[in-house]
């Protein structure tokens, strides 16, 4: 993260120089990565078109996108412009929410929002309540949020398809700018065992979200059995170092890192049934 020019800078665009700098991050030799924020002052209305207020922020910012680029949006603007915001004066909460909420002091309407779209409930205890949405997401409320909204009036909810936002924001960034970039969602995720928020991709287009190590030799020549990195949700997290909760920056554009471009999706993230041992 620097603001000197360098050849983490470079266009990433043939086949070739994507495999070489590939090889190159392999090796240890991989070039510098650059993480830019773009600011955007106005309040994101239902039915405003993301793409536009985002390359127009860009261009206030002076940047330029280039193939190559991954640009990263928090969800909660995404969620915005496509209406999936809930006046929470317009809930009536269930009985099941409301004694949940006299109970440990939270809003029944928010708890009844996170039921509402939950697949079921993981785990619910001291006030939390884990859920797995409807997209197969495990996460506090299913993800309703009434924090950057407007001051507790409304909630705003997950995207209801986070991966064909991200396409619809990738295709619209190539026409209009002619670039051709990836595209994450992030949201903030807690995690078992660990304390603190950290980011994850809920969206993705444009790239494959894992990187299998599988096959692969170490420097010491050991064959790789198990090694797939999740480097949608890394991205995501490098991403959150610059969008932060406060600093009206709900994008950035990440340049320098050589991602493998494809038609990933978000639900490669997602851990099958089958292989998840706390299921």
């Amino acid at each position: 993260m620097g603001n000197k020019k360098s050849s983490g800078d470079r266009v990433i665009g043939s086949s070739d120089d994507r495999k070489s700098r590939r090889g190159e991050r392999e090796k240890g030799g991989l070039g510098e990565v650059r993480i830019l924020p773009i600011p955007v002052a106005a309040e994101i209305q239902p039915g405003a078109s993301l793409s536009d207020i985002l390359l127009g922020a860009a261009r206030n910012a002076k940047l330029r996108f280039e193939d190559g680029d991954i640009l990263v949006v928090k969800h909660k603007v995404v969620s915005k412009a496509e209406g999936a915001v809930i006046a929470l004066g317009s809930i009536r909460p269930s009985r099941r929410s409301l004694n949940w909420a006299r109970r440990y002091g939270v809003d029944a309407r928010v708890s009844e929002l996170a039921l509402r779209e939950s697949r079921r409930i993981v785990r619910r205890r001291n006030g939390v309540m884990i859920t797995e949405t409807r997209h197969g997401f495990v996460c506090a409320n299913s993800g309703v949020d009434v924090s950057n909204v407007d001051g507790g009036q409304h909630a705003v909810l997950l995207p209801r398809d986070p991966d064909r936002s991200a396409k619809s924001l990738r295709a619209t960034i190539k026409k209009n700018a002619g670039a051709d970039v990836a595209v994450i969602i992030s949201d903030s995720f807690g995690r078992p065992w660990r304390e603190g928020l950290t980011e994850v991709a809920i969206g993705v287009a444009g790239m494959r979200p894992l990187e299998d190590y599988r096959g692969r030799r170490d420097p010491h020549g050991y064959s790789l059995h198990a090694t797939v990195d999740a480097v949608a949700d890394e991205l995501a997290c490098a991403a959150g170092l610059v969008c932060g909760k406060l600093l009206n920056t709900p994008a950035c554009i990440i340049r320098g890192y050589a991602y493998r471009r494809g038609n990933g999706s978000a639900k490669e993230l997602v851990r099958p049934a089958e292989r998840d041992l706390f299921r």
